[in-house]
Parts: structure tokens; C-alpha cells; sequence
């Protein structure tokens, strides 16, 4: 067996670990990959040694290696290489902080969140966003105020996260946020509340001046299944974008919005056949034999799509 090949004792193991110390780069990294595929813990701390390399494409080789090991000791080297001066190692390591479910991880991440670079104030919220650790919750709700947009979206992702009702006060306020980025993940995560002031959030949100938000508030009101939304609901779906428009349709499909049945079987008449598909579909879930008529209209849509949902449809009706 080369020694390049997978490896089956620890006399190969010896072999590889030597290789990290060659002089030639690219034999530094292939050893790298064999490490990592070995998938044996005590791999690490030479991965973890790798990470000073002086050629960026072996460090680059260490932090995709890190994503492999689910523990604090790999989450240390990739805290780490998400500062790399390399934009490409950083941002690898930024990726396998998000794959990471280790909750002690969170402890080394949180002085991510204090780092000079936005960039990095980012990563460490995605790295704990994933982690669902109720002890990220202070330091996440401090990074909700970063001067950084993305930094904003990124702890507001921590926060929704963990759904917790005592954050709704922060969440509400980000649907205010200057960026609208920022306004639309937060219209998203109020979707777990069923609390009238969540609803009411995102209700206003379908009234922001970002298409974007729209969108996501129309989607997260469909999630949050408050039928008190089917109002505010049936007036966007005379909203300019055909996306919000979706959104608001599938919402109220969703929500079985008998009321909503006339203002959607008008999109049947759309020019768009997403939006008469997605009017169909609604129609259906619905299930309001009021809308038999409409839906008769367009069994003979151009669009193949629109006319299998429309006869989907017209069985959910009976």
C-alpha cells in the first residue's frame, strides 16, 4: 500500500504525520486529507499544529479537515483559522463553524463575537446559531446592536433559533432595523410565536418598502397560522412582486382562508403560471366549493404545471 492510500495500522498513521513536516506544500496537504480521513480523534492535535502552515492551501486543507470532527478540539482550530489572514481559509473555516453540533463549542466561539472584523463577528454567530445553546443567548442579543449589518442578521438567527418568547421584545424591534436584511430575517423568526404582538410584527412587516421583507413576512404569517392574518393577507396579493404575491397565496392556503377564495381565483388569470399554479394549489387546500367554477376555467391551462395542480384542486373539492 503507497502512502497515499487509506491507511489500516498506526505505522501508517506515523508516515502521514512525518509528511506534515515536508518540505514540498502540496505533500503537506494530500497528508492533511489522509489525516482527516481517517476520522480518529487523536488525529487532531496534528491538524490542530497545521494550522501555522505557511502555505495557505494546506491551512485551507486543515479547516475543510476540521468540518470531519464534531468536537470543541477541531471547533479551537477552526475559531482559529476564521481569523487567517486568506480570505478563502477563513471563509472555510467560517462554513465548518456552522456544521458544528458540539455545544461546548459555543464557550470557544462567543470571543468571536468581540473580534475587530465583522467577518469574523459573523462567523461566530453562524458557528452558534447552529449550536441552539441557550448560553449564547446574552452575547447573541449584544451582537443584535453590532454596528455590522450581517453581523445584526447573523444574531438574530442565534436568537430565532433558540425560540424562546422572552426574546420576542428584541426580534419585534429588529422588524425596525435601518437594514432590510436585517427586517426580513427577523419577520422569519417570528413565525415560532403565537403571541398577538408577533403577529401584529409581521403583519406590519407586509407593509415594508423592501420586496424582500414582503416576502418574508408574507411566508412567516402562513407559518405562524394566526388566521387573524387573512385580512392583511388578501390585500397584498395586489403586492407589485409576483413573489410576495406567492408567498401571500400559499400563506393562505395554508391558513384555509374561505374568505381570501375570490381574491385568489383572480390570479388564476395571472400572466404568470407560478402564481396561477400557486393560486390553484391554494384554491385547493382551501377545498371551498365556491371556487369549483374557477377552477373548471383553467383545466385547460397552457402551462402543464397549473394544470395538474388545477385538477389536483378540483378533487380536494369533491
Amino acid at each position: 500500500m503507497s502512502a497515499f492510500e487509506p491507511f489500516e495500522d498506526f505505522g501508517d498513521i506515523d508516515q502521514i504525520i512525518e509528511r506534515l513536516n515536508d518540505a514540498d506544500g502540496g505533500v503537506r496537504r494530500l497528508a492533511v486529507i489522509d489525516l482527516a480521513d481517517s476520522g480518529r480523534q487523536d488525529v487532531l492535535p496534528y491538524l490542530l499544529a497545521a494550522t501555522d502552515d505557511p502555505d495557505a492551501t494546506v491551512r485551507l486543507q486543515v479547516a475543510i479537515a476540521f468540518a470531519e470532527f464534531d468536537t470543541s478540539e477541531a471547533a479551537g482550530g477552526l475559531v482559529k483559522l476564521v481569523t487567517d489572514e486568506d480570505s478563502s481559509v477563513a471563509q472555510a473555516a467560517a462554513d465548518g463553524l456552522a456544521e458544528l453540533k458540539d455545544p461546548a463549542a459555543a464557550e470557544l466561539m462567543e470571543p468571536l463575537l468581540k473580534n475587530e472584523s465583522a467577518f469574523v463577528r459573523a462567523a461566530g454567530c453562524r458557528g452558534l446559531r447552529a449550536l441552539r445553546s441557550p448560553a449564547s443567548l446574552r452575547p447573541a442579543l449584544a451582537a443584535m446592536r453590532d454596528e455590522n449589518p450581517e453581523v445584526r442578521a447573523q444574531a438574530l438567527g442565534v436568537v430565532a433559533y433558540l425560540k424562546l418568547e422572552e426574546t420576542l421584545p428584541s426580534l419585534i424591534g429588529a422588524t425596525r432595523d435601518l437594514d432590510a436584511g436585517v427586517r426580513a430575517v427577523a419577520a422569519s423568526a417570528l413565525s415560532f410565536s403565537g403571541q398577538p404582538a408577533a403577529a401584529a410584527a409581521v403583519a406590519a412587516a407586509l407593509g415594508d418598502e423592501n420586496w424582500q421583507v414582503r416576502t418574508a413576512a408574507a411566508d412567516s404569517l402562513g407559518r405562524n397560522g394566526q388566521s387573524s392574518a387573512v385580512d392583511v393577507l388578501t390585500t397584498a396579493l395586489g403586492d407589485e412582486y409576483w413573489q410576495v404575491q406567492q408567498k401571500c397565496l400559499n400563506a393562505l392556503g395554508k391558513l384555509k382562508a374561505q374568505a381570501a377564495v375570490p381574491a385568489i381565483s383572480k390570479l388564476l388569470l395571472s400572466d404568470i403560471p407560478a402564481l396561477r399554479k400557486e393560486a390553484a394549489a391554494a384554491l385547493g387546500e382551501i377545498a371551498d366549493p365556491a371556487a369549483r367554477d374557477a377552477l373548471t376555467d383553467h383545466i385547460s391551462d397552457s402551462d402543464p404545471d397549473v394544470r395538474k395542480t388545477v385538477r389536483w384542486a378540483l378533487t380536494r373539492l369533491g
